[in-house]
């Protein structure tokens, strides 16, 4: 009688399976500044959080990215929320670029954007929705 042991084969991170789609919690809700940011780390980056607890859509979420194209610094979730042309934005607290909550574009240079993630309340957590793919870039 053999007392071999069976071998388990090596998966490396390149041939893994990559979890599938779906919504991640990032923090609780208690953990959100009514029209202000808050910063988590999601999916590899800097996400910036704005909580907006009324609006004519209701009470809201808004994920984009943290880092500022421009300068290169992690500030987005200090800007201020507004509204420009219609949109509702956040200005960059350092060149005070506008970027839209919604698809993250720049109001004042259209070719640069922020990444966004869908985001949701879901009872007392905040959610985000990870892609399975692992990616935060732009």
């Amino acid at each position: 009688m053999s007392t071999a042991k069976a071998l388990t084969p090596h998966v490396s991170p390149a041939t893994a399976p990559r979890p599938s789609a779906s919504w991640q919690r990032v923090c609780s809700r208690q953990d959100l500044v009514p029209h202000s940011g808050v910063v988590v780390w999601f999916a590899g980056a800097q996400v910036a959080l704005f909580h907006l607890p009324q609006g004519a859509a209701g009470e809201q979420v808004h994920a984009i990215h943290n880092r500022d194209p421009q300068s290169g610094a992690n500030v987005i979730g200090r800007g201020l929320l507004g509204h420009v042309q219609g949109s509702l934005v956040v200005a960059s607290p350092l060149y005070k670029q506008h970027f839209r909550l919604q698809d993250g574009t720049c109001i004042e240079q259209p070719e640069v954007t922020l990444k966004v993630w869908p985001a949701r309340l879901n009872g007392d957590s905040v959610e985000l929705f990870a892609t399975g793919d692992g990616s935060a870039a732009n």
